[in-house]
Parts: structure tokens; C-alpha cells; sequence
């Protein structure tokens, strides 16, 4: 088995899941700071970079007109920020082309049969495998909260799905996007990932082959690209998360907010996009749970990750140590690049509400497992609304 984890640019693509993720905070339970400043805008459109976002660079010995010039690929473990505090994502303008966008694929994260037995605690029987269903594009008349977050890491480019999420300090107006913590950040060995951005609907016309090759960066990121001006994850992913084993994955989740590339039109990204999902943290048990539907883009083989992809099933429950949370676990067969990809189910209102997140799965990608979003997940929910209030 191995955990669902980010998708890698060049090498082979194994056809397995991966996983990794993002974190800050002031307490053990929820990683956090204040914000990073983003970039601003001039009148005449261009960009200019805050003061103390260029000290927080300079602190690490980071000149900024560097880091935008090629500096950001060096992975050194110095260069490598880690702390909550150190989150910095500085705007590169077009640096997401389409054809870094398609590149984006898996890494190779093994884990083996014995790291995920579910002795411990509470364990379903394995599902059996729902084929993955292609979604009818244009994905944004059916699943317009979904899409694509893309990141760079010390072996490529990478890429997860995630979820516009709703903001309760900016009702109608969320800049926030919900994914897994692995895909912000690399766990209890690394530090953040960078050029963390989000493209909503991505591919949204659904094209393949030729077709896909030649498609512009507008048609593939038609609701433009959106990046991460801050990222929050549990100090468990932060403390435990690994590229092998599962460890941290009750706690793999993320919330990261959000500004326009290149300016928008003075409209937030649910605004852009015309919906966002209440976030659900006491929904039911699996057992009292009919179906619960995952959404992403799958890109390891058979998928390419660049078409949207569903499954809807009866969720179960697996267990990864008795001391932490249980997570949900349904049959899936969709594959890695679907990581960070929201699960929707009817809340407690009866009404449609993200519940989870995919987590991890095995090499055979007959199913998929999501943490139960809790205490931990709702205060950094809270959290980083907080820190946007108004804003």
C-alpha cells in the first residue's frame, strides 16, 4: 500500500497513490502565525512585493528578486522554510504555463502491506472498488467548487485536487480552498512546498490528446490561477506526516487562502467561480453516512490527470493507530493527483457539505480513505478566517 500523495513532474509514474502536506501554528493542535503579506498591485498593473514579506526571505539569507529569478529551486536544507512562521509564497507571474500545468505527476511514495493494518482500532472490511466516473464537462455546471492545486518540490512540479470552501468572517465572499496538509507541505522531514496555487475548474472543457496540447493557458485555468498567500495544516501533519506509512493521515488536511495572479476584477474566488461548500466538522459516524461522493483529478496511471473524475459510495471506517481519529474510507479507483480532493456528503442539516478529504490509498487504487474532520480541523478552519476578516 501507499498513501496518496502529490504528482511529480518527469521521471516514471508509478501507478500507486502519494501524499504530503502544509502546516503552521501557535499551538500543539493548530499550526498558524500571522499572515504573509501578498503581493499588491500598482495602478499600472504591476506588481510590487510588501516589506516585511521580503524581510521574512531576507531572514533566511533569501534575496527576493532571486527567488522569483530561479532562487526557489534550490532546496538546500537552509533555503528549505519550515516554521509557520516562514510561510512565503511571492506571486511568479506565469510561471504555471500550460505546459508546467500538464506536466505536473506522482512521485514514487511507497508503503508497505504492514504500515496500514487497522489492528489497533476500529476496521470495516476493505471495500470493493467503484470505478472512477469521468465528469461531464464543462466541470463547472456540475462541480464548480473543484479543482487543482499545483506546487513545486525538491524532485518537480506537483499536483493535488481541493475544494472553494465557504469563509465565515467573509460570507459570499471565501478566498479559502480546502485540501490535504500533504500538499502544502512535506511533513516532519521538510518544510513547505512553494508556488503553492489553485486553479479552479481546471481543463474545464474536458479536452484530451492533441486537442489538450494546444489548449491555452485561459482554456486550461479558464477562472484563472489563484495563489496561496497562506497555508494552514494540523502540528500533527507537521510533527508526524512522512512520505511513507500513513503517518499523520488522520490529520491530513489543509486550508489555504487565496489571491488572483494577476489582479482579478475585485472579486473574491467564490464570487469568481459562484459557490462554495460549508465545511462539515461533526458529521456522522460512517456507519449512519449513505454515501459519501469524492471528487479529483486523478494522474497516476491509467489516468493522466487532466480530466475530472468521481466516485460515490457507502463509506466505511479505517483505523491507523487507536490513539487517533478514524478515518472514512470508500472504494475508489481513482489514483494519485486526486489527494486533497474534497469528500461531500449530506450534513446534519440535510444539506451538501465537504466532510473529508483524500488521504491515502493502496498501490491497487481500490479505495480511497479521508480524515473525520474534528476539533483540530474546525480551529484551523477558524483560524485562518480569522486572520482574512474583512479582507
Amino acid at each position: 500500500m501507499r498513501p496518496i500523495r502529490p504528482l511529480l513532474a518527469a521521471a516514471s509514474v508509478a501507478a500507486a497513490l502519494a501524499l504530503t502536506a502544509t502546516a503552521c501554528g501557535p499551538s500543539e493542535e493548530n499550526a498558524g502565525g500571522e499572515p504573509t503579506a501578498s503581493a499588491d498591485r500598482t495602478s499600472d498593473g504591476k506588481i510590487t512585493i510588501p516589506d516585511d514579506l521580503k524581510d521574512r526571505l531576507k531572514e533566511h539569507g533569501i534575496d527576493l528578486d532571486k527567488w522569483r529569478n530561479g532562487e526557489w529551486k534550490n532546496w538546500d536544507k537552509d533555503k528549505w522554510l519550515r516554521e509557520a512562521k516562514d510561510y512565503v509564497n511571492p506571486i511568479i507571474e506565469d510561471l504555471w504555463d500550460p505546459d508546467r500545468m500538464r506536466d505536473a505527476e506522482q512521485p514514487e511514495r511507497p508503503v508497505e502491506d504492514g504500515d496500514i493494518s487497522g489492528d489497533e482500532g476500529v476496521t470495516d472490511p476493505t471495500p470493493e472498488p467503484v470505478e472512477a466516473a469521468a465528469v461531464k464537462a464543462p466541470y463547472h455546471d456540475g462541480v464548480p467548487e473543484a479543482g487543482k492545486v499545483l506546487f513545486d518540490g525538491p524532485q518537480g512540479s506537483m499536483v493535488c485536487s481541493a475544494t472553494v470552501v465557504k469563509d465565515p468572517a467573509n460570507p459570499g465572499r471565501s478566498n479559502l480552498v480546502w485540501t490535504a496538509g500533504h500538499c502544502v507541505h512535506a511533513g516532519k522531514e521538510g518544510g513547505w512546498y512553494r508556488n503553492i496555487a489553485f486553479v479552479p475548474s481546471y481543463n474545464d472543457s474536458g479536452r484530451t490528446g492533441a486537442d489538450l496540447e494546444n489548449a491555452t493557458r485561459e482554456e486550461m485555468a479558464p477562472y484563472g490561477v489563484w495563489w496561496g498567500d497562506w497555508a494552514q495544516t494540523s502540528e500533527q501533519w507537521i510533527s508526524q506526516g512522512a512520505a511513507t506509512g500513513g503517518q499523520g493521515a488522520p490529520y491530513d488536511y489543509a486550508v489555504i487562502h487565496v489571491t488572483p495572479e494577476k489582479g482579478g476584477n475585485g472579486k473574491s474566488l467564490e464570487e469568481t467561480v459562484g459557490s462554495a461548500l460549508p465545511v462539515e466538522f461533526a458529521a456522522p459516524a460512517a456507519p449512519e453516512i449513505a454515501e459519501m461522493e469524492a471528487t479529483g483529478y486523478p494522474a497516476a496511471p491509467p489516468f493522466d490527470g487532466q480530466l475530472m473524475y468521481q466516485c460515490a459510495d457507502k463509506p466505511g471506517r479505517l483505523s491507523l493507530d487507536a490513539a487517533q481519529p478514524t478515518m472514512y474510507r470508500i472504494g475508489c479507483t481513482m489514483t494519485g493527483g486526486s489527494s486533497g480532493g474534497g469528500w461531500v456528503a449530506r450534513g446534519r442539516d440535510g444539506k451538501p457539505a465537504l466532510v473529508s478529504n483524500t488521504s491515502i490509498g493502496p498501490v491497487t487504487a481500490g479505495w480511497l480513505a479521508g480524515p473525520r474532520l474534528g476539533d483540530e480541523a474546525k480551529g484551523i478552519y477558524e483560524e485562518v478566517s480569522k486572520k482574512f476578516a474583512g479582507r
